[in-house]
């Protein structure tokens, strides 16, 4: 109830004209205890669902929060239905490469009853990313025979409860946009045979709101390219990429004070962004984003709130000090701010629908 009677006048605030929070807490008290616990109207939903976003110290594409657009969907309970529900929001989310940002909320968790979970980071990852062999071992424990060619798609988990067996789903082709890289400069890069998704729909983590866990929720934005051109293809422990980007641009490798890896980690970059562009996929590029989250920053501070920023995740991992981020200090994070996307295995607040790599 205190988590409850929080939110409840928060979203009162921000909603003056959706009625008097004492009723409604009231309402709400009944429920608890009758049932021990409530449940959100629609609007209390997709109110807290944005705020969690709004709420989320690692995401700098926070200034489009309020456009969440918000899929209840509580009602589907099923493992194949809410399969069917997670390649549909894919699907709308994709919206032919002009990415929205989406969020689909099942069922939650009720007293004695605990709700379904998506195991995996993401609704879409390849089964050749090193981040994904326990995914890879599991889906094949259940009988799954792919993950023997490059960036093959893993198919999505569903767990109906804690201690069940999860079901396994091939993702469709038509819900999974994929985007092959090439270089604007260098004809050979198309050799490598890379390629990267279009939507990023984080799924590991839970929507926390007054009191309410809703532990199947996956969300997404779109990408900033450096989440993909300097992380996920160039992390030494993802695809590390960068010594087959500096052999095939001739790079001087011999000692770090060539800089090669900075002058390949900035060709790979450019490589995603230019072949996002011409696949017509929404992308972000790390300076521009840059200058946007500080004009969030400051269209917040005028509405009086605060925006806890972990510094780490908000500055890009190339050319950090060149963005505009970089020169300031933030509101730091609150672990305790509620509405949350909170992950289920470490319990900690986070998440980006904007983008995550």
């Amino acid at each position: 109830m205190a988590a409850a009677e929080v939110f409840i006048r928060q979203y009162a605030a921000e909603n003056p004209g959706d009625g008097d929070p004492r009723r409604r807490l009231a309402e709400i008290s009944a429920e608890v205890e009758r049932f021990g616990t409530y449940e959100h109207t629609p609007a209390e939903l997709a109110f807290g669902a944005r705020v969690a976003w709004r709420n989320a110290a690692r995401c700098i594409g926070r200034l489009y929060w309020n456009n969440l657009v918000v899929r209840d969907l509580r009602h589907v309970t099923h493992p194949d239905d809410i399969a069917s529900e997670c390649f549909e929001h894919l699907r709308i989310a994709t919206n032919g490469g002009r990415v929205r940002p989406v969020i689909s909320v099942f069922a939650p968790d009720r007293p004695g009853r605990p709700a379904a979970t998506l195991l995996g980071e993401q609704l879409v990852r390849y089964a050749d990313d090193p981040r994904s062999a326990h995914r890879v071992a599991l889906a094949k424990d259940l009988g799954w025979k792919g993950g023997e060619t490059p960036f093959e798609v893993l198919p999505l988990l569903v767990q109906p409860g804690p201690g069940l067996t999860p079901e396994f789903y091939e993702v469709p082709e038509d819900a999974v946009m994929e985007v092959p890289l090439t270089h604007p400069r260098h004809p050979g890069f198309a050799d490598l045979g890379l390629r990267w998704y279009a939507v990023p729909a984080v799924s590991d983590m839970s929507l926390e709101i007054g009191g309410v866990t809703y532990p199947a929720a996956p969300f997404n934005g779109w990408y900033m390219g450096t989440e993909i051109g300097s992380r996920n293809l160039a992390d030494t422990d993802r695809y590390n990429l960068l010594p087959a980007v500096a052999e095939l641009f001739g790079l001087d490798t011999r000692n770090e004070r060539t800089l090669w890896r900075d002058r390949a980690l900035v060709e790979l970059n450019l490589a995603v962004l230019h072949s996002y562009e011409q696949a017509g996929v929404s992308m972000a590029d790390h300076h521009t984003e840059s200058r946007r989250f500080l004009s969030h920053v400051e269209r917040e501070g005028r509405h009086g709130r605060p925006v806890p920023t972990d510094w780490s995740w908000i500055v890009p991992p190339l050319s950090g000090g060149a963005t505009a981020v970089f020169h300031r200090y933030y509101d730091p994070e609150d672990p305790d701010v509620r509405p949350a996307f909170v992950h289920r295995t470490a319990g900690a607040p986070g998440g980006c629908p904007y983008g995550a790599a």
